[in-house]
């Protein structure tokens, strides 16, 4: 079993390369406008999004994920907690949907 120091900093490499993964499917114009904080932040709420979703709860064998509630929570988010008020959904949406993707490829 894994030391926390281990898994601490499993836990960063995997962040490295989830952030890497997005940062490869943003659209060009994008990938200028979005820092690696801006996206590590969104990826710590898209997580926060699906625990307070129940969506992890669920027992079904498919689960839909409405991506653009989610990049909407985002948004909201991060303006409720004084993070960035200039987030767009439309745009957040490319995070989101690669966020999920990198999930998928690493099950």
């Amino acid at each position: 079993m894994a030391n926390i120091d281990e898994e601490i900093r499993l836990d960063e490499e995997e962040n490295r390369r989830e952030l890497a993964y997005i940062r490869t499917q943003l659209p060009t114009d994008l990938k200028k406008y979005y820092s690696d904080k801006d996206i590590l932040y969104m990826m710590d709420l898209i997580v926060d999004y699906y625990y307070t979703s129940g969506i992890l709860e669920s027992n079904e064998e498919e689960i839909d994920i409405d991506l653009e509630a989610v990049a909407e929570y985002v948004c909201k988010k991060a303006k409720e907690e004084g993070f960035s008020s200039s987030y767009n959904p439309e745009e957040v949406f490319f995070i989101v949907q690669a966020d999920l993707d990198f999930q998928e490829q690493n099950l």
